[in-house]
């Protein structure tokens, strides 16, 4: 890289924030190119803090997804995702509050909060736009956003469509400050396979069940090894935290269970480059959704 562009390189950390269900992990993903956040319709499906990257020609971007901030109920579990979300703030070079086109809540009001005490820049990302007809009615909404914080910017855009991120992707490295990239061009994330791989089957854990899924439901990687024949061979654990859900999660004849196994396993196999064999077993551990410890085993502290 030569002295000028090097001067005029531009790197940092931006960190997407808001409530729940608003698109930051959809959006991470068209951001950065991969899917790497894992994205289902149901609300607080990011727990962990993860680091995307956005390798472009004159900046590198690394992109916190962060758990939606929330109100709600007590448990350590959420407890401990507000944390994550709050002193990821601290992190930010720039902070990204994503918000849904004319909703506010008051945990998008918590959300601002917490970004607003962080003391960054923020821009603000209008999300789902693409469900607004006319456009016109988006019109009020951005003016009142407006007056809630001082936004360096307000930009709307949709996620799932991706209009504007082109935009929104310019104004973020203008934000950015100068700097060498902090990362291997190569590198696409801060987390490791089994972590992808653990969130894939906890996300068609969630598509597959939709409302019956329990919301004491974890999910990790016991072992990970090569067979003879180039398969990467998987033992992970589905935590519930009451034996009356372990039925629900095996279904008939085990049969929901295998089904679950064969949506990651493809997924995996799109995803990563590799061929998959997934054994899954189900186990209870009951309240750990309130255990500081098994918190920390399943890395959400």
């Amino acid at each position: 890289m030569s002295e000028r562009s090097v001067s005029e390189f531009r790197s940092g950390f931006v960190v997407l924030a808001g409530r729940p269900n608003v698109g930051k992990s959809t959006l991470l993903n068209a951001l950065v190119g991969h899917k790497l956040s894992i994205v289902t319709p149901r609300p607080q499906t990011t727990r962990h803090r993860l680091i995307g990257l956005a390798h472009l020609p004159q900046a590198q971007i690394a992109f916190i997804d962060t758990p939606g901030l929330h109100r709600g109920p007590r448990r350590g579990l959420n407890r401990a995702m507000n944390r994550s979300a709050t002193a990821a703030l601290g992190d930010a070079d720039v902070v990204l509050f994503v918000v849904e086109a004319l909703r506010w809540t008051d945990e998008d009001s918590l959300a601002l909060e917490r970004i607003a005490a962080a003391r960054r820049p923020v821009i603000a990302a209008v999300n789902k736009v693409d469900r607004i007809r006319p456009r016109e009615l988006l019109l009020p909404y951005l003016s009142e956003l407006g007056t809630r914080h001082a936004f360096a910017e307000v930009v709307p855009i949709s996620a799932a469509k991706g209009d504007n991120l082109p935009e929104l992707t310019r104004l973020l490295v203008r934000a950015l400050p100068q700097g060498e990239p902090m990362y291997p061009a190569d590198q696409l994330t801060d987390r490791s396979v089994a972590f992808r791989i653990a969130e894939t089957i906890r996300e068609k854990l969630s598509l597959e069940l939709v409302e019956e899924l329990p919301y004491g439901i974890a999910v990790e990687v016991e072992r990970i090894e090569t067979e003879e024949d180039g398969r990467q061979a998987v033992s992970a654990v589905i935590w519930v935290d009451r034996r009356g859900q372990k039925p629900i999660v095996i279904g008939a004849r085990g049969e929901r269970l295998r089904r679950i196994g064969r949506a990651a396993r493809l997924e995996l196999n799109r995803l990563l480059g590799g061929r998959f064999h997934l054994q899954l077993w189900v186990k209870v551990r009951a309240d750990w959704a309130d255990d500081a410890r098994a918190l920390r085993q399943l890395g959400v502290e």
